[in-house]
């Protein structure tokens, strides 16, 4: 979905002008002929399609700064610039004091407008990424919260907000990164447990013998190692939610005591004489298909029934990319604020490129790919040079490599013939080569200046490739690394790896 400006004035002149330069900037845009309509269109079911309010302050009955006031009153309303055709600075700050985010004279040329647009959209996706961040440490993130309004997510949406007003156990399917623990926390942030702990426990991520101490806790001296009482998650999440992710991993035997957990509402910590009382409410995600797992006898049927009383699917992104825009849109504005660069967007070929490719890794893969076009723009604006990965897997673009800075020499430092083969032929790139010649999946072996490159970056660039082409799943990339699951997870702490899990 595109981005949406409302145009309120009075003048059908100005608002036909308004419109025909705004569509030109590649926005949409809604009209409202006066402070009446707006405050009706803000204030209605229409109102989380809009973006920014240009609003005119001199209007009949309903001005501008009866809009401001009433506005500054309802939460999560878009930005508001304002316009006058008086240039009072007085009003203009008045205005401001009344919630506004930027202010144009009137006749407001392109070039300002555009500028004014952009700044109030960053400033938006900046204070919305605040918000969520308070809410997420609090438990207290909503649905209002996330960013999605296509009407695949409208169902999700629409089936949470249902699962919130019970303790319904709650099944969330789909597949690694579509923001399955995201869907879980807006459930617990709606519901009567709001504020009260969330605790996540990656079941994947724990090896077999710890698994039952993590989640039930173990009593001093349970067993060799055992050097004091821990608690386990379930009475971390007393009062709150425990969210179960990647429950499919769960070995046969910690099952039985989760089943039990769920329906007796106690637990049996190793080693304690007597059973807990626990009050808890469970969420569980799993990317894997239950019913397979199942029938082959990788988990119980009876405790899947009784996880899956309520479930949500989550959509992958390439069933919902009208959200593709406003969520790229949201990355760029958080990536640029954290690496301190101006960045007002994407440009419309950047847009087009993006729309057209299938996000195998989904929500996720486009949060790692709009990161990685941050770091790598030198502009204002983010263009497909900058999405060289992405372009050369979508047909009508080619990745386009962006020149070595200047000064930087291209030769490696050292000159003489390669040790193996004894020619003088030195590799840049590790990769795989497609029909066209072209390379489709590569790793450099050397940097901008023409030096090798560390063994442990090459490592971290690795597993971030395994992590994206088998979509998080931590199992089968240990397997394609040739490493243990552990070794994984250890080598994905040290290189910070963890994060684009969550």
């Amino acid at each position: 979905m595109s981005t949406c400006v409302l145009i309120v004035d009075d003048d059908p002149t100005q608002r036909r002008i308004l419109e025909e330069t705004i569509a030109r900037f590649g926005y949409d845009t809604r009209l409202a002929e006066g402070g009446a309509a707006a405050i009706e269109l803000l204030e209605g079911a229409e109102a989380r399609g809009i973006d920014v309010v240009l609003l005119d302050l001199v209007m009949p009955e309903v001005d501008g700064m009866a809009v401001l006031e009433r506005l500054a009153r309802k939460p999560a309303s878009p930005p508001i610039i304002v316009q006058t055709a008086h240039g009072s600075i007085d009003a203009a700050i008045e205005a401001m004091r009344a919630g506004a985010v930027d202010f144009v004279v009137k006749p407001a040329s392109p070039e300002r407008l555009e500028v004014s647009l952009k700044n109030a959209l960053k400033i938006e996706a900046l204070a919305g990424e605040i918000t969520r961040i308070k809410k997420k440490a609090s438990g207290t993130l909503g649905f209002s919260d996330l960013i999605g309004e296509s009407k695949a997510m409208e169902r999700v949406v629409a089936l949470g907000r249902r699962a919130a007003t019970s303790n319904i156990p709650v099944l969330i399917e789909g597949e690694s990164g579509v923001g399955k623990e995201l869907v879980a926390r807006a459930i617990h942030g709606e519901s009567e447990r709001a504020g009260k702990p969330f605790v996540t426990v990656n079941c994947g991520a724990i090896p077999e013998n710890l698994v039952e101490s993590i989640l039930f806790g173990h009593e001093k001296g349970a067993f060799t190692g055992a050097t004091e009482r821990r608690q386990g998650k379930f009475l971390e999440a007393d009062g709150g939610t425990l969210f179960l992710d990647e429950v499919g991993e769960l070995p046969l035997e910690t099952q039985v005591k989760l089943l039990r957990a769920l329906q007796e509402g106690e637990i049996d910590p190793v080693g304690a004489k007597r059973p807990v009382k626990v009050d808890f409410r469970l969420i569980s995600a799993t990317n894997r298909d239950m019913i397979a797992l199942v029938k082959e006898g990788k988990f119980r049927e009876d405790l899947y029934y009784r996880l899956n009383v309520f479930p949500i699917l989550v959509p992958p992104l390439r069933e919902r990319m009208e959200d593709l825009g406003r969520l790229a849109r949201h990355f760029v504005a958080r990536f640029a604020a954290e690496e301190g660069k101006r960045i007002d967007g994407l440009s419309e070929e950047a847009l087009a490129l993006l729309g057209k490719y299938s996000w195998p890794g989904n929500v996720r893969q486009l949060e790692n790919a709009v990161f990685r076009a941050v770091v790598l723009a030198d502009g204002r604006e983010l263009g497909v040079a900058e999405f060289p990965q992405i372009a050369s897997h979508v047909e009508g673009f080619e990745p386009e490599v962006p020149p070595a800075p200047a000064g930087v020499e291209a030769a490696p430092a050292y000159e003489g013939p390669a040790v193996i083969g004894g020619d003088d032929s030195v590799p840049t790139t590790i990769g795989v080569v497609d029909e066209k010649g072209r390379s489709a999946i590569g790793i450099p072996a050397v940097t901008d200046s023409g030096e090798i490159r560390s063994l442990e970056d090459m490592e971290a660039d690795m597993i971030r490739l395994a992590l994206g082409r088998y979509r998080g799943h931590m199992t089968e990339v240990a397997k394609r690394l040739g490493i243990g699951r552990s070794t994984l997870y250890r080598k994905m702490r040290e290189f910070g790896l963890e994060s684009r899990l969550n």
